[in-house]
């Protein structure tokens, strides 16, 4: 079991450590419905890794090798991903600001203050469960607890999956859930990790995914 936690760790710092979701969650505790969007953001960004998770955990089972062991399709797939991840790498990296440029956000992003709760759930889906950098991430982590929890107990891939999307969602959670504890105290902080973030989305995004996929290319190697 802490084999597979450890093998996840990184993927789930990945998705963990997305500037937009969090500015996303940050201007949603900013707006006039602060609460009821948060919340529902926060639980389809729950609900979207953790489907995705266990869609591609459920794949690796399938495809893993006899009694556990290495398995080509998996390799071919994980190296697969690995590419994908790296060729994103690149274009984060492309995309950042040139010095003294306000970096953009995406055009939806002006409509947050008008979301209903529908509206922010759906969003949050999307941003985990269907957003390509995140969805890779997603898969890399089910592909790995399908594969090593073939020869460990069988509550070994249920319990590594709710530990990946616990850390995975953490830091949409804590924001959320700390504002709902102590609203105003946290209007000033938030404020300002909002702008840091907004400034240094391509390169944080660009580090943590060149590192993942690297270390995914390395696994998918191995299967072989």
């Amino acid at each position: 079991m802490n084999g597979i936690i450890g093998e996840v760790l990184p993927l789930a710092l990945g998705v963990a450590i997305s500037p937009i979701p969090i500015i996303a969650s940050i201007l949603m505790l900013l707006s006039p419905r602060a609460r009821v969007t948060s919340v529902g953001f926060l639980l389809g960004w729950v609900l979207g890794i953790l489907i995705a998770t266990t869609i591609f955990t459920l794949l690796a089972g399938s495809l893993g090798g006899d009694h556990g062991g290495s398995s080509p399709v998996v390799g071919i797939i994980q190296i697969v991903l690995a590419a994908l991840l790296l060729l994103l790498a690149l274009k984060q990296w492309r995309s950042r600001p040139r010095d003294g440029a306000e970096p953009t956000m995406p055009a939806w992003m002006s409509a947050i203050d008008t979301f209903t709760f529908a509206k922010a759930a759906g969003l949050g889906f999307l941003l985990s469960g269907v957003n390509p950098k995140n969805l890779l991430l997603a898969a890399s982590a089910g592909l790995t607890i399908g594969t090593v929890s073939a020869t460990s107990p069988s509550s070994a891939a249920p319990t590594a999956i709710a530990v990946f999307t616990v850390l995975a969602a953490s830091t949409v959670a804590v924001p959320v859930i700390g504002y709902l504890i102590a609203a105003d105290r946290l209007r000033g902080p938030l404020d300002r990790l909002r702008d840091w973030l907004a400034g240094n989305n391509a390169v944080i995004m660009t580090v943590l995914v060149l590192v993942i996929g690297v270390v995914l290319l390395g696994k998918g190697i191995a299967q072989f």
